[in-house]
């Protein structure tokens, strides 16, 4: 049965609809706000797979004819690796209805977000998340929603949900708020450097406006929702447990206050052993079992250690840093580089500048875009003592390189100040938790060691929470394993005065404001720390970059000159790089820019394309080369693509009869500039020439 519900969102309608297509899926829905529109499906399998994790996977899909265009690709089709963009909202849509699905639910799963339309004005993530929550919440798959996300900007002060696409730049703030009817889920997305009152009132302000899609997902339940599958909860072995429990607890106790991580988890790696061997040899087929009852008490053992005995693994307060160390100018031929290590996480932040040619191409749906700047961030096995094959960026990698990146381009100048493409890269060395923040205080560092005139220094934490019923603990600077065991992961960067990005994960059904503001004060102020640790290293950018940095040099043409220096097909223009070693571009409006490796190099361009757009001067001397002969007089070329004419009675201070007597095509001469008419012609003077000598 066709169905449609419909909710005012922004100042906008918001519809979902099921029933009319992919029919065949456990549950899809159709969600269209303006004229973006996107489809999602779900799919749940109906075999149950032996194992301990939910195995979810989701997909989102961006088809270019959805804005009316064919793919720019050779293959003009999509290609099948999901762009950046692709990958980053596909984790927009898992991380918050992940923790909602019912425990012990383990068919795989897979959601298909696919955008059908696009108007230019709404961007269709938001849609993609809503649709998810929606499917799920018809279908059969047993799943604790509903949930709902919009995008809160403020312009001029004004809190706006969803601001159209053309509204970003206006605006201050630009975070995803996904929430339950009683609390935040999740939160993603960054401001201009905001106050945390300020980010808080918007995390406030879309968690109200989502409570209207949150009906009429209920609605649409109640009338297309189908029964829920019956989870089945694998009985526990009581004794089993509690034997476990007896061998393995002042075990695990002893181990987990270990405070090097690599040594705590070889203890906990030998508990393990000595446990299945005091258990014998009865139990060596249930082995798998035994794991997750060690599994389950590892956790619980570590809650129980902050909720009740006040202490955290490595000995810190609640919101006591790592000691930090910082280092900077490590590589002599990148343009920039700093090490910065906080405990057992440690990230090298490298530095590239380069020309404008440099700058990432991206097709979306909007078009085509142009990155000045760009964080790309490296996670290699051998950072937590792993073997692990070694590929492309995962989604991982590509989530924690877009919120450093997000981090940073707040502070980075604009291309009037700082005319060079920005690459940083982050290869992480060692982890212990967050290394996202580590890269964003590396990457910092980096720029200022490469004299990147940056707005202001920014630094990154990474804030934890454990809970029970009765008590709540914020951690500042989380552990890998107390993000592991614990109940939230939220990272904050920004600068002294505000926050310039943030992302929130929680594994609990919904958080509440007055735990929210008491994390971001709690990581303002370990902010602050980590920023003045980082700032003893380095107060502010070097007043000049690197000398193996390119140089770059622009200059304004006549317009008209354009079509000199790129010459027939480019010929013109290749020659010039190929001959000085340079980059040159070119506007429409006459700006040229050359990016050298050396001032030498540089110069030697700017002579050339000089040479070649010099405009002539009346009352000047040149010295020309003869390029055409008629009765009349001659033609001379004094400038590249710039010649004029001697008339006969100005070629010599005699009386001349006929043209090749006095000159022949090739000869060298020298010419006065007589006239230029208003439409370009130059009338010049051999004779004139020769008398002013």
């Amino acid at each position: 049965m066709q169905t449609t519900f419909k909710a005012e969102l922004g100042g906008r309608s918001l519809s979902i609809e099921t029933g009319k297509m992919a029919k065949q899926a456990s549950g899809a829905v159709v969600v269209q706000y303006g004229d973006t529109i996107v489809l999602v499906t779900v799919v749940a399998s109906n075999e149950t797979r032996e194992t301990d994790f939910l195995p979810l996977t989701v997909e989102y899909q961006e088809k270019i004819y959805a804005a009316g265009r064919i793919p720019g690709n050779y293959f003009r089709r999509e290609i099948g690796r999901p762009s950046e963009k692709e990958t980053l909202t596909a984790r927009l849509i898992d991380r918050p209805i992940r923790p909602l699905f019912t425990k012990g639910f383990s068919n795989e799963t897979q959601i298909i977000a696919t955008v059908l339309s696009m108007d230019q004005k709404n961007d269709p993530d938001t849609l993609a998340m809503i649709g998810a929550s929606a499917a799920l919440e018809i279908s059969d798959i047993p799943f604790a929603g509903p949930i709902a996300a919009v995008r809160v900007g403020r312009i001029d002060g004004e809190y706006v949900i969803n601001p159209a696409l053309e509204d970003w730049d206006k605006s201050d703030i630009n975070i995803i708020v996904a929430g339950s009817k009683t609390g935040v889920v999740m939160v993603e997305g960054g401001g201009d450097i905001v106050s945390e009152a300020e980010m808080l009132g918007a995390i406030d302000f879309g968690h109200q406006a989502m409570q209207a899609v949150i009906s009429i997902q209920e609605n649409l339940k109640t009338a297309c929702g189908v029964a829920k599958r019956a989870v089945a909860i694998p009985v526990k072995d009581e004794a089993l447990v509690q034997l476990v429990q007896e061998k393995a607890s002042s075990k695990i106790s002893e181990a987990i206050i270990i405070p090097g991580k690599m040594d705590r988890h070889k203890a906990l790696r030998n508990m393990k052993v000595l446990v299945m061997d005091e258990l014998g040899p009865d139990y060596s087929e249930r082995k798998s079992e035994v794991g997750e009852i060690l599994e389950n008490l590892q956790k619980k053992i570590s809650r129980d250690l902050i909720l009740k005995q006040h202490r955290r693994m490595d000995g810190r307060k609640f919101d006591e840093i790592r000691p930090i160390t910082c280092e900077v100018g490590l590589l002599p031929r990148p343009h920039g580089s700093a090490l910065f290590t906080r405990g057992e996480t440690q990230v090298l932040g490298v530095l590239t500048l380069g020309s404008g040619q440099d700058e990432q191409r991206v097709e979306t749906l909007s078009g085509e875009e142009l990155r000045q700047f760009m964080v790309h961030y490296n996670f290699p096995p051998y950072s937590v003592g792993e073997v692990k094959r070694m590929g492309g960026p995962s989604r991982r990698d590509i989530g924690h390189g877009g919120l450093s990146t997000r981090a940073i381009e707040k502070v980075i100048p604009s291309k009037e100040q700082f005319d060079y493409t920005i690459r940083l890269v982050s290869e992480v060395m060692e982890s212990n938790g967050s290394s996202s923040m580590g890269t964003v205080c590396s990457g910092i560092l980096a720029l200022m060691d490469g004299g990147v005139p940056i707005k202001a220094p920014v630094a990154g934490i990474a804030m934890g929470l454990v809970k029970d019923e009765s008590n709540v603990v914020v951690l500042s600077d989380i552990l890998g394993d107390e993000d592991h065991t614990g109940d939230m992961d939220f990272k904050v960067a920004g600068t002294k005065d505000g926050i310039t990005a943030l992302q929130m994960d929680i594994k609990v059904r919904e958080l509440s404001r007055d735990i929210m503001e008491k994390a971001l004060e709690q990581a303002r102020v370990g902010r602050l720390f980590i920023l003045e640790k980082m700032l003893e290293a380095l107060r502010e950018s070097r007043e000049e970059i690197s000398p193996f940095a390119p140089k770059i040099v622009t200059i304004k043409i006549n317009p008209d000159k354009i079509r000199d220096i790129i010459g027939p097909g480019g010929k013109m223009i290749r020659s010039i790089q190929s001959e000085t070693n340079t980059k040159i571009e070119i506007d429409d409006s006459g700006t040229v820019k050359i990016a050298a490796i050396s001032k030498e190099e540089a110069d030697k361009a700017l002579a050339l394309i000089n040479g070649i757009t010099m405009e002539p001067e009346i009352g000047k001397v040149y010295e020309g080369t003869v390029v055409k002969i008629m009765d009349f007089g001659a033609f001379v070329q004094i400038l590249p693509g710039t010649d004029g004419l001697v008339h006969i009675s100005q070629l010599s201070d005699k009386r001349v009869t006929k043209v090749s007597d006095v000159v022949k095509e090739g000869d060298k001469i020298k010419v006065k500039v007589l006239e230029i008419s208003k439409d370009g012609k130059i009338r010049l003077s051999h004779k004139a020439a020769l008398e002013e000598e």
